[in-house]
């Protein structure tokens, strides 16, 4: 299995990084960490907001994808989260100094890049787990122009 730097798997820059580092993961899962500090991005007195377990599943999947192109001899890209279902956290916040793994199964994957994976993160102090519906097209950059309101799965006016 071949590892890269978390930088190196998601497109996002500086503190937008959420995760620590890529554990594990094959052709349909992946399992990252994330230690909750003081000072990092949305943390409070009471640790990370639960609500951000969210964006942790997404970029765990952003990961995955990062993976999975980087293996191909391919170039890492934007991806969409196009919705959540049935989040559900045990607590509000998970708190300062917890270990997260978050881990993502894919459970449905097609040819324009729609997938949707099933999310938990499992901690000492906290659990969350959701399904995220995710979006990555092959090029991305008529998605990112908000000029285009209406394009199909490929990018093409419709």
């Amino acid at each position: 299995m071949t590892s890269w730097s978390i930088e190196q798997l998601l497109p996002h820059a500086g503190r937008m990084v959420w995760l620590d580092r890529v554990v594990e993961w094959d052709a349909d899962r992946v399992l990252c960490e994330r230690t909750v500090r003081h000072g990092d991005l949305e943390v409070t007195a009471d640790g990370l907001p639960s609500w951000a377990g969210i964006e942790l599943m997404a970029q765990a999947i952003a990961a995955w994808n990062g993976c999975q192109v980087l293996s191909a001899g391919g170039e890492v890209r934007p991806g969409f989260l196009l919705g959540t279902r049935a989040y559900r956290a045990d607590g509000d916040a998970f708190p300062v100094g917890s270990v997260l793994r978050i881990e993502a199964v894919r459970t449905f994957h097609d040819e324009d890049g729609m997938a949707s994976f099933a999310c938990r993160i499992t901690s000492a102090d906290a659990q969350a787990e959701a399904r995220l519906t995710v979006f990555s097209p092959v090029d991305p950059t008529p998605f990112l122009d908000p000029r285009n309101t209406h394009l199909d799965p490929t990018g093409n006016a419709s």
